[in-house]
């Protein structure tokens, strides 16, 4: 059959893996590093990747296409909810590699997390990671002050909260001042937390 489906420039994509969180029906895969489209009977031809999508690679195309298939999406659903998903929104992940102007900061849940911290905690991709804009970095081994680059980021972008994850250890208190500083720095007013975590993976 002849239908609407979405069609992915693979010299466009950039590889941000945006568009494959956004799709509800698991559509969209990162393969290689750029995405694609993995089955056409997944997608409802309805679009949400495509305001997702920074570099306009995603476009509806009129094709022949399997129809879409709500049975086997749904199939598909609950065979990836048995599995552990990467919550990971964005790439690159390291504070001192992200660009400060990225698509992607608009409207963000910001998350600023000690490198150590996903290790530490199981399930630190549902509990933190999910809907977050994700960004790591550890002060000792960097040995750099983030708060210039956390300032710029937070002053020019459209950033709706800060959540910062960090460890029990004294090293990882120049995160979280790094992160403090660049809050006030910023001269914006949004909900920010810390998380602490001990050694052991417990919050304290």
């Amino acid at each position: 059959m002849v239908r609407r489906i979405i069609e992915i420039d693979e010299e466009k994509c950039n590889g941000c893996g945006i568009c494959a969180a956004a799709c509800h029906e698991g559509a969209i895969a990162i393969v290689d590093g750029k995405a694609k489209l993995q089955r056409d009977d997944y997608c409802d031809g309805l679009g949400d990747c495509l305001p997702t999508c920074p570099t306009g690679a995603i476009s509806f195309v009129e094709r022949e296409a399997a129809a879409y298939d709500e049975a086997a999406v749904q199939a598909h659903k609950e065979e990836q909810a048995g599995k552990t998903l990467s919550r990971l929104a964005q790439w690159p992940v390291q504070i001192k590699l992200v660009p400060v102007n990225a698509p992607y900061f608009d409207g963000a849940k910001l998350l600023v997390a000690a490198d150590c911290t996903a290790y530490a905690y199981a399930a630190f991709h549902e509990d933190f990671m999910k809907n977050h804009i994700t960004l790591v970095g550890c002060p000792k081994l960097d040995a750099v002050d983030y708060s210039e680059k956390l300032t710029a980021i937070i002053r020019d972008n459209d950033i709706q909260s800060l959540t910062i994850v960090r460890m029990e250890v004294p090293c990882c208190g120049g995160l979280e001042t790094a992160a403090k500083k660049a809050l006030q720095a910023s001269g914006k007013f949004i909900p920010w937390q810390v998380v602490t975590l001990s050694r052991d993976g417990r919050i304290l």
